[in-house]
């Protein structure tokens, strides 16, 4: 079966057969935050559509018949990549035959990670503590791996939250706009350089902002933002759940309050689209302080050209204002 990692290690050689016949793509886009860079390169030539509705969970997701028909009649395709969202790439079969796709965790240039050091410690405690805790849990050591849903080691798909990577990308969608629209060349240029200037000056002032807190351990409820604390030197959060967002285990549960305890942990974050109250039991009786709820697809945020720069504003306005009380 034809996947959209197939296409997209081939995106721009299709270009000099299409370029004869060329008028502004039609864009899909996976993410509002992706989407959010592809607007800012296309500028008023045309806005692409998102295929994540606000308020969804991209890791798992189910395309509505008019979101298939749209990838059907897509001349461009740009995701993240099939570790962000497993169900595009099979859904990469539909794509019209000279359609191309751009899969951005691909592109020469971008960082890459896996997924910390802190999330593959807490994957191997957490096998110590299920059977601890099987009796009381009700789970036997199978079905809370059923409940995980799959391996969490691996590449980190989460790489936007590196804002270096959002200047990479700006560059590689021009590049792949350009090549099936070559008349608006040079306009696709100048907004993607643009847009990597704004975004620079954005990234100096969040690491002067996120500068003052730098070691101070915190939760959040997956383990989604590694590039982000990575790139600002904040400590790695400590993830409730594991990278897919699935839901703990009574024995991960327990681990992570011990966890609260040795790292001294700080404050707690609940996430956009997840339970609340799941953060909110795991610290009862720790003293921890509960911040805003971090959103690290924008998914609650307006769409747009400003989506991508709103979203790191809002994760480290939300850390800002929890973790630098005292």
């Amino acid at each position: 079966m034809k996947t959209v990692r197939s296409l997209s290690l081939a995106a721009l050689a299709l270009a000099p057969a299409l370029a004869a016949h060329a008028e502004v793509p039609r864009v899909v886009a996976d993410l509002p935050a992706v989407a959010a860079l592809v607007q800012q390169v296309m500028g008023d030539l045309g806005q692409p559509e998102t295929l994540i509705a606000a308020g969804s969970d991209a890791h798992h997701y189910q395309l509505r018949p008019s979101q298939a028909r749209s990838l059907q009649q897509a001349d461009l395709l740009i995701w993240i990549g099939p570790e962000m969202t497993p169900w595009l790439d099979r859904a990469g079969s539909g794509l019209a035959a000279n359609a191309t796709a751009l899969a951005l965790l691909d592109l020469p240039g971008t960082h890459r990670q896996d997924f910390g050091a802190s999330a593959a410690h807490d994957h191997e405690h957490e096998h110590e503590h299920e059977h601890e805790h099987e009796a009381e849990s009700g789970h036997d050591h199978d079905e809370s791996h059923a409940e995980e849903g799959h391996d969490h080691s691996g590449l980190d798909p989460h790489a936007w939250l590196a804002p270096g990577n959002g200047r990479v990308w700006l560059g590689a969608i021009a590049e792949a706009l350009s090549a099936r629209d070559p008349e608006n060349a040079k306009t696709y240029a100048a907004n993607a350089a643009k847009a990597r200037d704004e975004l620079a000056a954005l990234d100096a002032e969040l690491k002067s902002n996120l500068a003052p807190l730098a070691g101070k351990p915190f939760v959040v409820f997956h383990d989604a933002y590694g590039y982000f604390t990575g790139h600002y030197g904040l400590t790695p959060a400590i993830p409730v759940s594991l990278g897919d967002a699935s839901t703990p285990s009574a024995a991960r549960l327990a681990e992570i309050r011990d966890r609260i305890a040795a790292e001294g942990a700080v404050c707690a974050f609940p996430e956009a689209n997840h339970d609340a109250g799941l953060i909110a039991t795991v610290i009862e009786g720790t003293g921890l302080r509960q911040g805003a709820a971090l959103d690290p697809e924008g998914s609650l945020l307006p769409p747009g050209a400003d989506h991508y720069a709103a979203t790191l504003r809002s994760m480290a306005k939300s850390l800002t204002e929890c973790l630098g009380q005292g």
